[in-house]
């Protein structure tokens, strides 16, 4: 996990009712299989969890009760690296983590909560790929949901869409390495930044705590803006 971001902040404040939990960062092929790697990807602390993870983590503790798709990575140069960290593994660790929880395997349910980003409602002109990846991964996250409703997984799928975090990523839009062409565009991009502010992690957790703590949320994309801080995306009911 990030180091920085801080995403359960306390465990002390969550419900008795959660056994343990895995927070999933890119399950990246470059690591061995079983193995739990930290190291430093885009100068963020990082573990990468390689697929037996989530099988230790059930033989160890018994059960797995909350999985945090929270892998992102800005590299618009190596767009296919983008998609492959931000979408493809979120899927991945989607299904994963079904696996393990859902009624349909003997699972006894569980919560998974798929990180977007406020990317997919302001669109960036200077991040097309990683902005394509956040709308995947609400549409994923809330066909998985209907789903699983329909199918009695027993299993809360939701997603959260945060705006600027201070985190390293932000740092990423001044260099060509991951910018590509479109570090030309990195002063519109701070102005952009100055414009929506910068939030705080601990309110990310805050976000994610009320997300696993909330029973009746499933298939919900939370907004946190520094403007409207945490809030829901209303959708339109679908019509003919």
């Amino acid at each position: 996990m990030q180091a920085d971001t801080g995403c359960i902040s306390k465990p002390s404040e969550l419900p008795t009712w959660i056994a343990h939990f895995v927070l999933i960062q890119p399950l990246c092929t470059a690591v061995k299989s079983g193995t739990i790697v930290i190291d430093n990807y885009q100068n963020m602390k990082t573990v990468f969890l390689t697929l037996d993870a989530f099988q230790n983590t059930v033989e160890r503790f018994g059960r797995l009760d909350i999985v945090i798709n929270n892998a992102g990575i800005n590299n618009e140069k190596n767009w296919e690296k983008t998609i492959e960290v931000n979408l493809t593994s979120v899927i991945k660790g989607t299904y994963l983590a079904l696996e393990h929880m859902s009624k349909e395997y003997g699972k006894e349910g569980g919560v998974i909560i798929n990180v977007s980003s406020m990317a997919a409602f302001l669109h960036s002109p200077h991040q097309p790929v990683y902005t394509a990846t956040k709308y995947g991964v609400i549409g994923f996250s809330r066909a998985i949901a209907d789903a699983s409703e329909q199918g009695n997984y027993g299993v809360r799928i939701n997603t959260l869409c945060p705006a600027f975090v201070d985190t390293p990523l932000l740092r990423t839009v001044e260099h060509e390495e991951t910018m590509g062409k479109f570090v030309k565009y990195k002063d519109e991009f701070k102005q952009r930044i100055d414009k929506y502010g910068v939030l705080k992690p601990s309110l990310i957790a805050e976000g994610m705590l009320r997300i696993i703590t909330d029973e009746s949320l499933n298939g919900a994309v939370m907004k946190i803006t520094c403007s409207k801080g945490i809030h829901f995306h209303t959708y339109e009911p679908l019509s003919a």
